[in-house]
């Protein structure tokens, strides 16, 4: 609904500048009619992007790893359920997984329970779990699915606990350092989430498991990156997006790069062009896409309207605007 009045809106507007200039243009100097000219051709030229992409995109999956400073600033978080309702509007189907680590940092406080990091890995004791299980599955997923609903969409909040969403095991750690209940993926309820899909409904997705068989009521605090990545191979989804507080993979000039494929990534690793705390987040992308997604995104969420404009301003071919972030593919 937003995004259908913003297009006419546009519309209107490009009309009544052309229409005002030609009425007045025995008046107005040669500049400011070839002023108005390139405002017609420039928003005719998004129009026309904007259609290739919808249509491309209609009916195709997408998932979206919402988080960062994207979901800690309130216009952005507005900007982002405006996005997801003006896809869905436009018929493209979206899944959004969703972290909030600085809710659950300041809850853990509020409520004196102790975590600690390991490898990046937030450590999950059974206390920890139900403080973030508490957070996520609570305030922060069901804001989430009512902010889109408010903005003109359809979305549910669900846990992973839900209909056995998310089906974990214990993560074990390389370093042989025990995180508690982190859990590492091994199946996804993909019946739930196509059902949710196929009645035009968002399912919003809260990164807490269930484990398996004897373990079925253990919760499992998931990384939402990985979380978002394998629902995403799973579903076999187009796109995956990786809202994130960085522009992209840089090079070591400091340069945006706006395309890799998967080896590019291994021989930037290899490099050390790509190091620390990237390598998690590209490794995500990568896994994604060599489970069957057609490409992941690492995308700069503190851009406004982030997923839109990379969703819609690649076109046909769906490669990302080229401003906010870097494209993996094979």
């Amino acid at each position: 609904m937003q995004f259908s009045l913003w297009l006419s809106s546009m519309l209107l507007f490009s009309a009544n500048f052309v229409f005002a200039s030609a009425f007045v243009a025995p008046f107005r100097t040669p500049f400011l009619r070839f002023s108005a000219l390139q405002v017609a051709d420039s928003f005719a030229d998004s129009a026309l992007t904007i259609a290739d992409a919808a249509a491309t995109l209609r009916g195709e999956t997408i998932v979206v790893k919402y988080g960062g400073n994207a979901m800690t600033s309130q216009d952005l978080k507005d900007m982002f359920c405006q996005d997801v309702a003006a896809l869905q509007n436009l018929g493209i189907r979206v899944v959004v997984v969703h972290g909030g680590g600085p809710q659950i940092n300041a809850m853990l406080e509020k409520v004196g329970v102790e975590s600690r990091f390991e490898g990046g890995m937030r450590v999950s004791s059974p206390e920890v779990v139900e403080v973030a299980e508490m957070v996520l599955c609570g305030s922060v997923n069901k804001e989430i699915s009512s902010k889109i609903c408010s903005a003109g969409g359809q979305a549910i909040g669900l846990s992973g606990r839900d209909n056995s969403l998310l089906q974990c095991t214990k993560q074990i750690n390389k370093d042989g350092i025990d995180l508690g209940n982190v859990g590492a993926v091994k199946t996804v309820n993909t019946k739930l989430l196509q059902d949710l899909l196929d009645m035009g409904i968002c399912p919003v997705v809260s990164p807490i498991g269930t484990g398996i068989d004897e373990e079925c009521d253990v919760a499992y605090n998931v990384n939402a990156d990985v979380a978002a990545g394998r629902i995403a191979g799973e579903l076999k989804a187009a796109r995956v997006l990786f809202l994130t507080d960085i522009a992209g993979v840089l090079d070591k000039e400091m340069q945006l790069l706006k395309s890799l494929s998967v080896k590019d990534i291994e021989d930037l690793i290899e490099d050390e062009t790509i190091t620390g705390g990237m390598i998690p987040k590209v490794s995500y992308a990568t896994s994604a896409v060599q489970l069957g997604v057609k490409g992941a995104f690492i995308t700069d969420g503190r851009v406004p309207h982030a997923l839109i404009k990379e969703v819609l301003g690649g076109g046909s071919d769906g490669m990302g605007s080229g401003d906010g972030g870097t494209v993996v593919t094979l």
